[in-house]
């Protein structure tokens, strides 16, 4: 393959990528913004969407088949449900924490985080779980490049879903409360704006983008594991870091990078210029965290984060 063949195949890879890490990373944004909480159960709702939304096409297939459409619907139901899911952890574990120090609410979190990933590993016996879709490998070849259906349904369902989220958050009246919490909650209270539902329809919001992303993930690659919310987790962090967390442009935007830079980091190699090393696939996760560190290092607010002043 010729150096330009490589390119296109690492770009599209990486867009691929960086629209799971999108989805998820918003959550994460869309919580910090509004509660100041790192949400890190938040990766563990995209597995719990992904198991959502594989029973839901389990049950579902026979009447409407294990397509597209049937993922589709699936992933919609996973939506709802996962987003109710998020807004009762938020009522019953995060809510009473609000006037708590930082750090009792981020270990209680890290509580919600175990629980979820317990309780998903007790149902499965740690087993890896067949979702079941039938999607085909059909696609288009533009030269050396074969981009397939599934592909493209995937990027552009992400990318629509994100573009809803914008359009919500900056254009309607729930948006527009959404950013007066996150910039000061007591004023809000005052201006008459309900601040617990506020934040009950963030943590929707973020939980239903979590279990899209769950549920394409299933589909896309074809099984589920407890533990798949653990590492996806972490990476939808650090591309929130990279963009600004706090920022939904930002948490896209990050996404998309932290997707490219995973996919081309992969393709370095350097023996042809005397240097005996070549970053392989099994290098992708030192990469990423390498590029966090050096964002906080540089650039702690993120490309399109803004710093903000403690409040006393």
């Amino acid at each position: 393959m010729t150096i330009f063949d490589i390119f296109t195949n690492q770009l599209l890879n990486g867009i691929v990528l960086g629209s799971f890490y999108a989805l998820v990373a918003l959550g994460y944004t869309m919580v910090f913004g509004v509660v100041k909480l790192l949400n890190f159960a938040h990766g563990e709702l995209y597995m719990v969407g992904g198991f959502a939304g594989f029973l839901v096409l389990s049950f579902l297939a026979p009447f409407i088949g294990a397509g597209w459409f049937g993922v589709a619907v699936s992933m919609v139901f996973a939506m709802i449900a996962i987003g109710f899911l998020g807004v009762v952890i938020e009522r019953v574990a995060y809510a009473p924490m609000l006037s708590a120090p930082r750090l009792s609410i981020l270990i209680t979190a890290l509580a919600v985080s175990l629980v979820l990933q317990n309780g998903m590993l007790a149902l499965t016996k740690g087993q890896y779980v067949p979702f079941g879709s039938a999607l085909g490998f059909g696609g288009i070849n533009l030269g050396k490049l074969f981009i397939s259906y599934n592909q493209m349904i995937l990027v552009s369902v992400a990318a629509l879903l994100m573009l809803a989220l914008e359009m919500f958050v900056s254009r309607t009246q729930y948006g527009r409360a959404m950013r007066a919490v996150a910039v000061d909650k007591d004023m809000s209270r005052l201006m008459g704006i309900n601040v617990n539902a506020v934040i009950a329809v963030t943590f929707f919001l973020g939980s239903a983008l979590a279990a899209a992303a769950g549920t394409m993930a299933g589909a896309f690659y074809g099984s589920l594991w407890y533990f798949m919310g653990f590492l996806i987790g972490l990476k939808a962090f650090t591309a929130a870091v990279i963009g600004g967390i706090g920022s939904i442009p930002g948490a896209m935007l990050g996404g998309l990078i932290l997707g490219l830079l995973e996919s081309f980091a992969t393709q370095l190699d350097l023996r042809g210029m005397g240097i005996p090393f070549k970053v392989g696939s099994e290098w992708k996760d030192v990469f990423s965290f390498s590029v966090l560190i050096l964002i906080l290092v540089f650039k702690p607010t993120g490309l399109l984060g803004k710093s903000e002043q403690e409040r006393m």
